[in-house]
């Protein structure tokens, strides 16, 4: 698609001057807006950065035709387009004599990373707002031009602080549905419960069809943290004192440390087969934060592979779809200096060496553990087998996303491993099956002759 629109239809060009912009008819701002985190599991303790989306607002300011529409894309903190966007770009215009009043709007994109990307923001559903009658007008004209709305038509709101909310809230919403689960899935644990299993059972229901299994916390770029936007524009942009924001804030706070508990079940997994965290080999399967893309933003397997460093273990990371892993190889500027999630942790510096292995069968020797981390489809059919071969003997197995039928979970056991899983609390009744099967096939039939006349 590049290549077409660059070389043959020449209806793209990059840039690096702002004089470009006296071009436009549409300006679209997609200008990062990010939220800083200073706590791990208090997005309280935080704000929205800003300074970036403020600066590019400025320049745009200066250089527009006036008649120019500009179109706010960035996820932003409800209330942006019209209390900050808008009296920055008005404030350009009029030092430059311009007298009448810019023309603004908003409209969030629904963006899923991953082969169908650019058909995510193509064919698919999109709501927007101006700030005035005309702009209203004019981003509706602008997106009926560029997306298949009569296959998915727009929805119009009278203001853009509602568009800027309703992609907050829907976010929002999809993060408590993954939080709420957090707690289930550690009774599930401890009570003998396979989770996967029950949110299949529930999911029949069409009601219920949106439960959503959340494997090592949540990851990408809005659902970590859109909610703290709206947070943090209750008091900052908006001016109230009142705690009125409960469900969100917690449910951002569980997803951000749910990762911790991979952590402890490798920890006690490797207990149980008598070998120490300390120096163990440990092989995270998948980096990015979902199946068979490579976007690395806030994956969970970020915190697994810092506390199990933090704890002594020896990490490496296999991910077919990652070639580097910046949060780590450069994890004292990126995703920005000192706001990693590095500060957060102990003994990290060695993780700047960590490189992404392509090869999973090199990746996997002389590993005394594997956590699979992400669904990637390279890890859904692998053999225990020959997992176990390639490792050079029993290993630790950590099932983080229900990746593991019991099939494979029974045959991991047989094999002398030990296997635990995020909400799959059924493995120690697999265990204990295979132990009592295996003391059966060893036990002397005379042994059971003498017990049974005892």
């Amino acid at each position: 698609m590049i290549r077409r629109c660059v070389s043959e239809n020449k209806t793209l060009t990059a840039t690096f001057t702002y004089d470009a912009l006296k071009l436009a008819d549409v300006v679209v701002v997609d200008v990062q807006c990010d939220y800083l985190k200073e706590s791990l599991g208090n997005v309280r303790d935080g704000r929205a950065d800003m300074e970036a989306l403020e600066e590019s607002l400025e320049i745009i300011g200066q250089h527009i035709n006036p008649k120019a529409l500009v179109l706010i894309e960035t996820t932003v903190a409800p209330g942006t387009t019209e209390q900050v966007a808008y009296p920055i770009v008005k404030k350009m215009f009029r030092k430059r004599g311009i007298e009448s009043d810019p023309l603004l709007a908003h409209s969030f994109e629904r963006v899923m990373p991953g082969e169908n990307y650019v058909s995510s923001i193509r064919d698919f559903w999109r709501v927007c707002s101006g700030v005035t009658e005309e702009a209203t007008h004019r981003v509706v004209k602008f997106l009926n031009e560029v997306i298949h709305t009569q296959k998915f038509p727009l929805t119009v709101l009278n203001r853009p602080i509602e568009s800027e909310t309703a992609k907050i809230v829907e976010n929002s919403f999809r993060a408590t549905i993954l939080a709420f689960l957090d707690e289930w899935s550690l009774f599930a644990e401890r009570n003998g419960v396979d989770l996967i299993k029950v949110i299949n059972a529930i999911k029949v229901r069409p009601t219920h069809s949106n439960l959503i299994f959340p494997g090592p916390g949540i990851g990408g770029y809005c659902l970590p943290k859109d909610g703290g936007l709206g947070v943090w524009a209750y008091r900052h942009i908006h001016g109230f004192e009142d705690n009125i924001f409960k469900i969100t804030p917690l449910a951002i706070d569980i997803n951000d440390t749910r990762s911790l508990h991979v952590a402890q079940l490798t920890r006690d997994a490797l207990r149980n087969m008598s070998r120490p965290i300390a120096s163990a080999e440990i092989l995270v399967l998948g980096a990015s934060y979902r199946e068979d893309v490579g976007d690395t933003r806030y994956s969970g397997s970020e915190l697994i592979v810092r506390r199990l460093t933090e704890m002594g273990a020896e990490l490496r990371v296999h991910d077919p779809y990652v070639l580097h892993w910046w949060e780590l190889e450069k994890q004292d500027q990126y995703p920005t200096v000192s706001h990693g999630l590095k500060r957060f942790f102990r003994g990290q510096e060695k993780l700047k060496s960590l490189r992404v292995e392509q090869d999973l069968e090199r990746a996997l020797q002389g590993t005394d553990a594997v956590i699979f981390a992400v669904r990637h489809k390279h890890y859904l059919n692998l053999d225990p087998a020959e997992v176990v071969e390639s490792a050079g003997g029993p290993i630790a197995v950590i099932d983080c996303f229900g990746i593991l039928d019991d099939e494979k979970i029974r045959r991991y056991f047989e094999l002398g491993c030990e296997v635990k899983g995020l909400g799959r609390g059924h493995v120690k009744r697999i265990k204990d099956q295979v132990r009592q099967e295996r003391e059966q096939q060893i036990m002397p039939p005379v042994q059971i002759q003498i017990a049974k006349y005892k």
